[in-house]
């Protein structure tokens, strides 16, 4: 900023600040003089998880749960030839953005959540499938997508399913990067791997939607994972482990040590709940998802 712009930022303040104290400002007249905080993490939580897949109702919830924005799914998937997408229709769409706008929630990201139990590595309609996702997000303005390799993409398990998942993504990288949006992928393999997978496939467009339980069932360090895959790899992240505790109880996730290691990385973005349901009652949704969404906030936004 130019010695002359710092003067009129100056004068501005003093100005307001002078009008302030002599009762003629009107509340928030204030704000555009001073610097806005931005915030490096945000927090969502996921529709389908607080058990409202793609209803109107779920930004409501998520609004009382204390969220800052909202994942909203694709609808599911089953033997269809693509997702059962409400958001297809234009006036449901609109619905849905004017809802998040009223209540000044964001949509982060569209979830391809059907490929948990389907197979992106053999669905002969995967183009179709993530291409009507990829028109959703440019008509919703959303620039990331989430998509499982799920239980019949699992890479561990399914090694010889590589060739087929790199050839998909691959496909997949190129649809992304023409629309200006980003899928972030989630696997069961460990960073290393998830590095070479990455690299294989070739494309920007193709992330990691990282998740702390998917390291910590294997018996891997979350914090180590997250700096090997480094910040530009790391799309989002679903930042809940299994459920049977908060957050806040679950000794296999030091929230303190990952805020650290994040800040180190120089990453920034959103932080989405997916579980970390309390055993004693995991049906209760606003309870326990208020208490993981809170918890994050103190940690990461200092809340």
């Amino acid at each position: 900023m130019t010695s002359k712009n710092n003067n009129i930022s100056r004068r501005s303040f003093i100005t307001s600040t002078a009008l302030a104290s002599a009762g003629l400002l009107v509340p928030g007249a204030l704000a555009w003089a001073l610097p806005g905080k931005r915030q490096r993490y945000k927090i969502a939580v996921v529709d389908l998880m607080i058990l409202k897949r793609q209803k109107l109702s779920a930004f409501q919830l998520a609004k009382e749960i204390g969220a800052d924005g909202l994942e909203v799914d694709m609808g599911g998937l089953g033997a269809r030839e693509t997702f059962d997408n409400k958001l297809a229709d234009p006036e449901v769409r609109q619905q849905f953005l004017d809802k998040a706008k009223e209540l000044n929630l964001e949509i982060p990201s569209l979830a391809m959540t059907g490929f948990f139990a389907q197979s992106f590595a053999t669905r002969p309609t995967y183009q179709k499938m993530v291409g009507d996702c990829i028109d959703t997000m440019k008509a919703m303005g959303v620039k990331v997508a989430f998509l499982p390799l799920g239980v019949q993409g699992d890479l561990v398990k399914n090694p010889e399913l590589r060739p087929a998942i790199v050839e998909r993504l691959r496909v997949v990288g190129k649809m992304a990067k023409q629309a200006g949006v980003v899928i972030g992928i989630e696997t069961t393999l460990d960073a290393r791997a998830e590095v070479q997978l990455l690299k294989d496939v070739g494309s920007d467009a193709i992330k990691i939607y990282f998740k702390f339980s998917n390291p910590i069932k294997a018996g891997r360090d979350v914090c180590e994972e997250m700096k090997i895959l480094g910040k530009k790899r790391i799309c989002m992240i679903h930042c809940t482990n299994e459920d049977g505790v908060w957050l806040q109880n679950d000794l296999a996730v030091d929230l303190q040590k990952i805020k650290k290691t994040l800040d180190k990385m120089g990453w920034e973005g959103w932080l989405v709940v997916e579980r970390s349901r309390d055993q004693k009652d995991p049906t209760n949704v606003k309870w326990n998802f208020s208490a993981n969404v809170a918890y994050l906030k103190k940690v990461f936004q200092g809340k």
